[in-house]
């Protein structure tokens, strides 16, 4: 079996360093105004005067600290940097906190909302540029947007977190995180963000308040978000946790059912990593039922209509293979690891460019590649493909 975890590791590590980063070192960087650019569409034409968004820039510093952290190679602190310097000199709202949902092309804000999912991938971004360099000031930023998290964000009689404000922290009527999404106040996807994010500024910042919201917000996801009767995750809710959708997503329970297990082994929490370790399995399990040996894990359901999107995402195989291998790590499930090869096996067949760079948006249900959606864009970005990879090759060490 260590024979197929290392061939794994080394076909990862091969499209990690020859295939994304240096997508995004070549082609993203914006010389001419600063930062990045905001899209290159699906035929990998780029879209210079595209707007620029909070959730690609955090994530690309995300990423970029990551791999310089773990492969060391200068050209990844380059690119961390370039992104860390626009997150904070650019997005950060040095008026209200915050940071900017959006900036134009030149890098002015253009969308001044407070998402906080935006939020919580810049604290994800900054915390791991500190950990990967001991910069201080990028600690210091991550922890000035915990504190905006924590002050606007958290329901204090309710428990959880509001999804959006205006950019003076008011109500917005509108909270959606995108035009697919339903406007309610509270959302799994959101909540999910936040644990990630609080799970990484906690490797580098073990204050108190931190660790027992984010050991609250492992509690959300097994008392309010799960669904205990089918172990499927809830998607949208109002202010009081009444659930507002019937849909499964199972990217984000699979991509769910690791976080938080992560997040409880950050906290060395011996008695939550038990508490919870039964529902991970479960949800991981209910995920399953959107997975396919030879075509990969399908997006969602819509249940109100039975109607499913077949659509193999980029970011629900990469995110299915690292839940299928943490069941294995931890739990020794050789089905689980099968699993997982079977999807990489899916990923290499279908996903990769190895033409132009970087991974396809999506395989259309009929077997097609998706040249509509973006390569690189508001949503596509490098954190889901590469954070696969620097998982694997971090939890099974040559």
């Amino acid at each position: 079996m260590q024979i197929t975890i290392n061939r794994l590791r080394q076909e990862v590590l091969d499209i990690l360093t020859g295939n994304i980063l240096p997508y995004w070192i070549k082609k993203m960087p914006d010389h001419y105004n600063g930062g990045f650019y905001g899209q290159i569409d699906g035929k990998d034409t780029l879209i210079p005067q595209s707007e620029k968004g909070a959730i690609l820039n955090a994530r690309i510093l995300w990423t970029f600290s990551s791999a310089y952290r773990l492969l060391k190679d200068p050209i990844y602190l380059k690119t961390a940097t370039r992104a860390k310097d626009e997150i904070i000199n650019h997005f950060y709202d040095k008026k209200y906190g915050g940071v900017f949902w959006s900036l134009d092309a030149k890098g002015t804000p253009l969308n001044t909302k407070k998402q906080i999912y935006a939020i919580s991938f810049a604290i994800y971004g900054l915390s791991e540029y500190y950990r990967a360099t001991g910069d201080i000031d990028a600690l210091k930023y991550a922890i000035h947007l915990f504190h905006d998290i924590e002050t606007h964000s958290f329901d204090k009689v309710h428990n959880g977190y509001f999804e959006a404000f205006t950019c003076e922290w008011k109500e917005i009527s509108d909270m959606r995180l995108s035009k697919k999404d339903e406007n309610e106040c509270k959302s799994m996807n959101t909540h999910l963000h936040i644990l990630e994010a609080y799970t990484n500024l906690y490797r580098v910042w073990k204050d108190n308040y931190l660790k027992q919201q984010l050991q609250n917000l492992i509690n959300l996801f097994i008392d309010k978000i799960l669904d205990k009767n089918t172990n499927h995750l809830q998607l949208f809710f109002n202010d009081n946790w009444q659930s507002r959708c019937n849909i499964i997503s199972y990217g984000h329970e699979i991509e769910t059912s690791w976080l938080i297990h992560k997040a409880a082994f950050v906290m060395d929490d011996r008695q939550l990593i038990s508490k919870i370790e039964p529902y991970i399995i479960k949800i991981a399990d209910a995920a399953t039922e959107g997975f396919f040996p030879e075509g990969g894990m399908i997006y969602e359901l819509r249940q109100s209509n039975s109607l499913i999107n077949a659509d193999r995402y980029w970011w629900v195989q990469a995110e299915t293979i690292i839940g299928y291998l943490n069941l294995y790590q931890h739990f020794n499930d050789k089905k689980s690891l099968a699993r997982a090869l079977q999807c990489w096996d899916f990923i290499r067949n279908n996903l990769i460019d190895y033409k132009n760079g970087e991974w396809y948006w999506s395989i259309y249900a009929n077997g097609t590649i998706n040249t509509v959606d973006d390569k690189a864009g508001f949503w596509k970005c490098p954190y889901h493909n590469s954070r696969m990879c620097m998982e694997i090759i971090e939890r099974f060490p040559s």
